[in-house]
């Protein structure tokens, strides 16, 4: 059974009311994506500090060590996530992860993040792989919206371009998060604000995943890079009046650090990845989409 909210809201970064006093570690061993967002490069490296970017990429296999020498190193971790460098659900990396890391830290918090492409489909392997809380992110719940910001899809080997592939992207992320959040896990919805794009869409998009059971929901402000590189970043004014708007509908994560996908420690206060990884040689991968 997953944790309640209440336990969530006590040994979860992401869901503390008043910041984060509990570490997590991310581990790296998704690198492949099924979508194209326009805004995502992911990257292998040691400088930047953003999703999508990390270090090394993990095999499922050695994750069980990396999560004993983080518990020695920060104590404080109560989380074991996965969020990339790809998706989740575009391989079986994170559920053979889990298993491993379940077997031998069944106290640790499972964390997962997703783009919702393959959730509904994937629902019962989420379900059965024992997620406490899961992060889906929604950056519009209309198709036309959604392809200013997404290219295209790659959909059962299928690549499927603009409209036609936000439609079904959208469509599986609200099926997939109705039947999680129907199985008691705990879903926080992500949404990358590009005001120009989406930020007169943020109430509809906040408003959409509440009704269909989503608990918590993190405004992200655009970081400029791949095809978006040139869009401006949002303002206060604009971040604050999209936080605003969803805040009717649905509870605000606030504080998120905004992390990379091999992150560990207490967000916005310890970092350890360099230590706890240093053993880890950087795994060349090469990304791809499919």
């Amino acid at each position: 059974m997953a944790r309640s909210y209440s336990e969530l809201q006590q040994n979860h970064p992401c869901f503390g009311r008043h910041g984060a006093t509990s570490g997590r570690i991310h581990l790296p061993v998704c690198p492949g994506c099924n979508i194209a967002c326009r805004f995502c490069e992911r990257s292998i490296n040691d400088t930047e500090n953003r999703p999508g970017v990390t270090g090394r990429v993990l095999k499922p296999e050695e994750a069980a060590d990396i999560v004993g020498k983080a518990l020695a190193i920060s104590p404080e971790i109560k989380v074991a996530g996965i969020a990339g460098p790809g998706d989740t659900l575009a391989s079986d990396n994170a559920f053979k992860t889990f298993a491993l890391v379940g077997e031998k830290f069944p106290e640790l918090i499972k964390c997962m993040s997703t783009n919702g492409l393959m959730l509904s489909e994937r629902a019962d392997e989420v379900i059965a792989a024992g997620i406490d809380s899961l992060t889906v992110t929604v950056n519009a719940v209309d198709p036309k919206i959604e392809a200013q910001l997404n290219d295209y899809i790659i959909w059962h080997g299928k690549k499927i371009e603009g409209i036609e592939g936000a439609k079904i992207l959208i469509e599986n992320q609200l099926a997939g998060i109705k039947k999680i959040a129907e199985a008691g896990i705990t879903i926080k919805v992500n949404t990358v604000l590009v005001p120009r794009i989406n930020g007169a869409h943020i109430a509809k998009i906040a408003e959409t995943v509440a009704a269909v059971g989503a608990t918590r929901y993190n405004i992200i402000p655009l970081i400029p890079t791949a095809k978006l590189k040139d869009e401006p970043v949002p303002t206060c004014d604009e971040i604050h009046a999209a936080r605003n708007a969803a805040s009717k509908y649905i509870e605000l994560f606030l504080h998120c650090n905004r992390c990379r996908a091999d992150a560990v420690g207490i967000p916005g206060k310890t970092e350890f990845a360099s230590s706890v990884y240093a053993d880890f040689g950087a795994v060349k991968e090469n990304f791809s989409h499919g």
